[in-house]
């Protein structure tokens, strides 16, 4: 496991893995055989992790969900693909960072994967604008997936975004159009879709690239209409109250899982995806070629009418006499 810097309840791993290091330097430096205090400290860590990421409240999911050290869509993309081509622009106004686009290869299988990129460095993060896509960063997606289509290609989208970019000038160039156009174009598009929320799932902007024949999330993402600062702030009148919006938008993998909504939790390696990238991506790989292998022998009719089908099968409500 690496060092999850940054979360409160993580404090109890950090101590550990330092016990573990001195004792390991230690063991090294002085030629002693701490090989059995090593193992049993190892023995409480994982125990420790278990404990502690089996209870998470939702509002540590979303903090899970948002660490700077979570594994982004371009790790993801580097470790579980082969030959990976990056395609830019949206050829009307300009590339957008926030969105990764190209085809690559998964166990020699051919695909497009499309992710949302929030970049690790400051340097990154703003270059990629925190993930936050601008209109043609849609565009762009939507322009590959219509690419992917024609050469009958799979199309997997990885989700992380706290929403689109609500900017003055993102509106002006049809932001709601450009999300809107994904909405209904995914629910026409010929070839098996996955869509993974990886991290944050925000919005419409997350959304735009969730009309899937699969959606999955991983274990500690969140996927909500609205941050549980942003509901807190518009209940309340004060983001004080993110921890109880948080709860009642029902917004983990869990509770989307129990309401329908999402069909598969992809497992993290212990404790969560932060502490090993590597396994994380390992996890992604296998649900993704798990669940092409499902759809592969579907029509494109099927997939369609499957994909529609899904989405309109959401929620419920109840029919009352007067």
């Amino acid at each position: 496991m690496a060092n999850g810097n940054g979360l409160d309840f993580e404090a109890p791993l950090r101590e550990l893995e330092k016990k573990i290091s001195e004792l390991e330097n230690f063991q090294t430096n002085k030629g002693y055989d701490l090989q059995e205090p090593i193992a049993r400290l190892r023995e409480q860590l994982k125990k420790t992790a278990r404990e502690i990421f089996s209870n998470l409240t939702p509002w540590q999911k979303v903090q899970v969900a948002r660490h700077l050290e979570r594994p982004t869509a371009a790790d993801y993309i580097e470790r579980i693909t082969d030959d990976f081509v990056e395609i830019h622009g949206d050829r009307a106004f300009r590339d957008d960072r926030a969105i990764i686009c190209g085809f690559g290869k998964i166990e020699g299988n051919p695909i497009l994967l499309i992710g949302q990129q929030k970049g690790r460095t400051t340097k990154e993060r703003l270059a990629c604008n925190w993930g936050m896509a601008h209109p043609e960063g849609y565009r762009k997606a939507l322009l590959k997936m219509k690419l992917a289509e024609r050469f009958n290609l799979p199309i997997v989208t990885l989700i992380d975004t706290a929403g689109a970019y609500p900017g003055i000038g993102a509106e002006e160039r049809g932001q709601a159009h450009a999300i809107s156009a994904n909405l209904v174009e995914m629910l026409k598009i010929r070839v098996p879709i996955i869509a993974i929320v990886i991290g944050e799932g925000g919005s419409g902007g997350a959304l735009a690239l969730a009309v899937g024949n699969r959606l999955c999330m991983l274990e500690h993402s969140t996927f909500s209409v609205i941050s549980p600062e942003g509901c807190s702030s518009i209940l309340f009148r004060t983001a004080e109250k993110r921890e109880l919006s948080a709860t009642a938008l029902k917004m983990t993998a869990q509770d989307l899982y129990r309401l329908k909504v999402v069909d598969d939790i992809i497992e993290e390696p212990l404790p969560a995806a932060h502490w090993d990238p590597k396994g994380a991506a390992a996890n992604v790989k296998a649900a993704i070629i798990r669940h092409l292998d499902a759809l592969r022998p579907h029509t494109a009719d099927e997939l369609i009418t499957a994909r529609r089908e899904k989405y309109r099968g959401i929620g419920f409500y109840i029919e009352q006499s007067a």
